[in-house]
């Protein structure tokens, strides 16, 4: 007989919390104060996974999945629940974060940054396969807690032209003769051009050539193809295409990139974190600043634009030339780059680079724990700007930011970069 569990509350995965028999149980599908009939599918030594098979009673928080796939596709996660209770559901994962790992409290909680909920997602790496019992060839995103593709026909996250993409991706798919030598379709939107990057694990015949033309020139898209690392990837057809770039209007830039550079994938949320980041960092004329993890100079370009002197520091020799290339074509001679490894760095490393008036760190999932251990005890920056896709890491680097360095975390807010799945983007803003 399956349990019957009141929930408790939500994880940071956006899994209800219950308990059976004392124990500590994950219960996806289910939100904070609804009853639940679950089944239990994983017991571990100190918890258990399940899922929820029969609300008994709703959360008034509760929402209709927009999506037909929702529940079975692994994209998202958290259809089910009211939009703004997503948000202020992560708010709380922030604030717990930083107060159980970083043991610290902001003065000040910023207000959420909104846009929109659904067709928002400009990047996607889209799994491919040919599926015999299907007939045919999948293009999605996987399962939940499978290696299967989903089977779906369209995507109300992806913007709307590429989820109007998927189901003519598949047929393609079916004609082609390396169709099961095709794993990925890595898509990436800007403002004049889509562009689909198809990994290959086989070239394609002079016949799929033709019906992957046919395909780009009726749906407009530009492809381009790889058939190994990073490096080999390279446009396939048409020849001569816009470029890909996005824009930041409120600073006055237009920043090309390459598909498989990172970049945002919330259009609409990197312009107001970025427009947040600059009005929290408050750059002055003459002051000068570093960006560390800089990728193409998403936010180096705006400091630069306010007549302080950034130094951009990025691990990736092609995104640091690319940032360079970015900084000529927007006339920012105040913004040069540097590549070099952050996560090696050392107090005498960072020493070596100079004082600097301001910081904004912008890392990835892993944190920036080497840097906030190598800033100095005087002279140190008196403002920085952290941006993080991880509250955990955030937290963990918030502690040697206050604890250890002498800093006050004086804001922290979250930004929905991600509506519908339970990633966390957020930033905070420390002083001294």
């Amino acid at each position: 007989m399956n349990p019957i569990v009141d929930i408790l509350s939500l994880d940071h995965e956006g899994h209800g919390v219950a308990r059976v028999d004392g124990k500590v149980t994950f219960v996806d599908g289910a939100l904070a104060g609804e009853r639940a009939e679950i089944a239990i599918y994983r017991k571990h030594a100190k918890y258990n996974s399940a899922n929820a098979i029969a609300i008994l009673k709703a959360s008034a928080q509760r929402a209709a999945p927009r999506c037909p796939y929702f529940g079975r596709c692994g994209g998202c996660s958290m259809q089910h629940l009211e939009a703004s209770a997503q948000v202020a559901a992560k708010q709380r994962v922030l604030e717990d974060n930083l107060a159980r790992i970083g043991k610290v409290k902001p003065d000040v909680m910023l207000s959420a940054l909104h846009g929109p909920s659904w067709g928002y997602r400009t990047r996607a790496r889209l799994s491919a396969r040919w599926v015999d019992k299907k007939g045919g060839g999948l293009v999605g995103f996987r399962e939940k807690r499978s290696s299967f593709i989903a089977d779906m026909a369209s995507c109300e996250v992806l913007t709307p032209d590429v989820s109007a993409l998927i189901q003519p991706l598949r047929e393609l798919i079916g004609m082609l003769s390396n169709a099961d030598r095709i794993p990925q379709i890595e898509v990436a939107v800007g403002e004049h051009v889509t562009v689909l990057v198809f990994r290959l694990l086989e070239p394609w015949t002079d016949e799929d050539a033709a019906q992957v033309r046919a395909f780009a020139d009726r749906h407009r898209v530009q492809i381009w193809e790889q058939a190994k690392g990073p490096d080999t990837v390279r446009p396939f057809w048409p020849d001569i295409a816009p470029e890909l770039s996005y824009s930041l209007p409120e600073f006055g830039l237009t920043m090309p990139f390459r598909p498989t550079d990172f970049t945002q994938v919330n259009t609409a949320i990197n312009r107001a974190l970025v427009s947040r980041a600059l009005r929290l960092l408050d750059p002055q004329p003459g002051e000068r600043i570093a960006d560390l993890f800089c990728g193409l100079g998403n936010f180096t370009l705006p400091i630069a634009r306010s007549g302080a002197n950034v130094l951009g520091i990025e691990g990736s020799t092609e995104l640091v030339a690319r940032a360079r290339a970015n900084a000529l074509h927007n006339a920012l001679p105040n913004a040069h780059f540097v590549v070099d490894n952050l996560f090696e760095m050392a107090p005498e490393k960072f020493a070596a680079l100079g004082h600097f008036d301001k910081l904004l760190i912008d890392p990835p999932r892993s944190g920036a724990i080497e840097v906030v251990k190598s800033l100095p005890d005087d002279g140190a920056p008196q403002r920085i700007v952290y941006v993080s896709c991880d509250p955990a890491t955030l937290a963990r680097d918030a502690e040697v930011l206050v604890h250890v360095k002498g800093y006050r975390l004086e804001a922290a807010g979250v930004a929905n970069m991600f509506p519908h799945t339970a990633h966390v983007e957020s930033i905070a803003l420390f002083t001294r």
